[in-house]
Protein backbone atom coordinates (compact mmCIF):
# COMPACT_ATOMS: atom_id res chain seq x y z
CA UNK A 1 0.00 0.00 0.00
CA UNK A 2 1.24 3.78 -0.94
CA UNK A 3 1.67 6.12 1.67
CA UNK A 4 2.91 8.95 -0.25
CA UNK A 5 0.93 11.01 -2.81
CA UNK A 6 3.81 11.61 -6.09
CA UNK A 7 3.93 14.12 -8.49
CA UNK A 8 4.01 12.74 -12.03
CA UNK A 9 7.83 13.23 -12.21
CA UNK A 10 8.26 11.75 -8.94
CA UNK A 11 6.16 8.67 -9.91
CA UNK A 12 8.60 8.62 -13.37
CA UNK A 13 11.74 8.70 -11.43
CA UNK A 14 10.55 5.52 -9.29
CA UNK A 15 10.02 3.67 -12.23
CA UNK A 16 12.66 4.76 -13.46
CA UNK A 17 14.53 3.82 -11.19
CA UNK A 18 12.95 0.07 -10.32
CA UNK A 19 13.51 -0.49 -14.05
CA UNK A 20 17.18 -0.13 -13.26
CA UNK A 21 17.57 -1.78 -10.44
CA UNK A 22 15.55 -4.79 -12.16
CA UNK A 23 18.36 -4.36 -15.09
CA UNK A 24 21.05 -4.62 -12.72
CA UNK A 25 19.96 -7.44 -11.02
CA UNK A 26 18.99 -9.33 -14.17
CA UNK A 27 22.50 -8.48 -15.30
CA UNK A 28 24.21 -9.87 -12.66
CA UNK A 29 21.77 -13.21 -12.97
CA UNK A 30 23.16 -13.79 -16.15
CA UNK A 31 25.62 -16.78 -16.20
CA UNK A 32 28.01 -16.88 -19.36
CA UNK A 33 30.29 -19.60 -19.24
CA UNK A 34 32.39 -21.55 -16.55
CA UNK A 35 32.55 -19.47 -13.05
CA UNK A 36 35.77 -18.18 -13.85
CA UNK A 37 35.18 -16.45 -17.43
CA UNK A 38 32.05 -14.73 -16.66
CA UNK A 39 31.72 -11.12 -18.88
CA UNK A 40 30.71 -8.07 -16.28
CA UNK A 41 27.36 -7.50 -16.31
CA UNK A 42 26.54 -4.80 -18.57
CA UNK A 43 23.35 -2.52 -17.98
CA UNK A 44 22.10 -0.63 -21.30
CA UNK A 45 23.33 3.40 -21.26
CA UNK A 46 19.71 4.03 -22.11
CA UNK A 47 18.31 3.03 -18.94
CA UNK A 48 20.73 4.77 -16.73
CA UNK A 49 19.81 7.49 -19.32
CA UNK A 50 16.05 7.09 -18.48
CA UNK A 51 16.71 7.06 -14.49
CA UNK A 52 19.29 10.37 -14.56
CA UNK A 53 16.55 12.19 -16.68
CA UNK A 54 13.87 11.09 -14.71
CA UNK A 55 15.52 12.09 -11.57
CA UNK A 56 16.21 15.42 -12.94
CA UNK A 57 12.53 15.62 -14.20
CA UNK A 58 11.30 15.17 -10.69
CA UNK A 59 14.30 17.61 -9.27
CA UNK A 60 15.52 14.97 -7.28
CA UNK A 61 19.53 15.02 -8.64
CA UNK A 62 21.93 14.86 -6.45
CA UNK A 63 19.20 14.70 -3.74
CA UNK A 64 19.54 10.70 -3.14
CA UNK A 65 18.20 11.39 0.38
CA UNK A 66 14.89 12.53 -0.48
CA UNK A 67 14.66 10.37 -3.57
CA UNK A 68 15.25 6.95 -1.29
CA UNK A 69 13.20 8.88 1.46
CA UNK A 70 10.48 8.81 -1.03
CA UNK A 71 11.03 5.80 -2.45
CA UNK A 72 11.09 3.93 0.84
CA UNK A 73 7.90 5.61 1.56
CA UNK A 74 6.15 4.74 -1.66
CA UNK A 75 7.33 1.36 -1.79
CA UNK A 76 6.60 0.59 1.96
CA UNK A 77 6.21 -3.05 2.49
CA UNK A 78 3.66 -3.12 5.15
Amino acid sequence: MHTAVLTDHERTAVQAYLRLLHTVRAAFDVVDGPPGNRRPPVVPPAVLAEAEQALTAAGLAGNEEAFFRLLKDWCSED
